[in-house]
């Protein structure tokens, strides 16, 4: 029992080093043992091995105890007592310390399983960021892009607005032309029709005065007056 007892402590000492120095590839072979011993019927045999060593230290104590009582009682160890309360104690040091180690170990494995996971995690983190910084630089680039459009657009829209602030005020002077244009036509056309009155006023003198001479030639003994028109 003891001699088997080194062996488990020994063992559990090894598998504890190689949980917290990394020595070539016996880590990762450490972590995969621990992780079948966790699966299927693993965990239930680790328990049952973990309750028989507790029941067997719990009877190891009370062995020690129960001698120590006989002792004090007799007031004296027999070289037997002595013998078997060394055994115990011995047996009850080595199941403690087989018992603290496999705790240790557990919680090697699960904080280390955890650490690989975090990596895990953090290389995914660390590949997004990335993506997410060339994705960054890539909409700076079309942003600097837009913006050279956005002002070129800019600069051809206010040439537009000069161009057709200018041709307003072409059209408005055109417009004023032509209201010019359109006042001195009516000037005219009202100039013309007092042109046509007047004529008509002079042709129908004209008629009166041809009347008179031709009244005063049918006339006897008058002399005939020639008409100036």
């Amino acid at each position: 029992m003891i001699q088997l007892l080194f062996l488990v402590l020994f063992l559990e000492g090894a598998v504890a080093l190689l949980l917290m120095v990394k020595i070539g590839p016996l880590r990762e072979l450490a972590m995969r043992v621990l992780d079948q011993l966790k699966t299927g019927k693993g965990p239930a045999t680790v328990k049952t091995l973990a309750c028989t060593m507790s029941v067997i230290l719990a009877s190891s104590i009370a062995s020690i105890l129960k001698i120590q009582n006989r002792g004090l009682k007799l007031g004296t160890v027999t070289p037997m007592d002595q013998v078997l309360w060394r055994t115990h104690l011995l047996e009850a040091s080595l199941i403690g310390f087989t018992l603290f180690l496999a705790f240790v170990i557990d919680r090697l494995h699960h904080y280390i399983r955890k650490l690989v996971t975090l990596k895990k995690a953090l290389s995914t983190s660390r590949d997004e960021v990335e993506k997410l910084q060339n994705e960054n630089t890539r909409f700076k680039g079309k942003e600097e892009k837009s913006s050279s459009e956005i002002k070129k657009l800019h600069e051809e829209m206010a040439g537009l607005v000069e161009k057709l602030q200018k041709q307003k005020s072409e059209a408005e002077e055109q417009d004023r032309r032509v209201e010019t244009a359109e006042a001195h036509v009516a000037a005219l056309q009202k100039q013309s029709e007092e042109l046509l009155l007047e004529y008509d006023r002079l042709l129908e003198d004209n008629q009166i005065l041809q009347s008179q001479a031709l009244a005063f030639r049918s006339v006897p003994g008058t002399i005939p007056v020639k008409c100036s028109c």
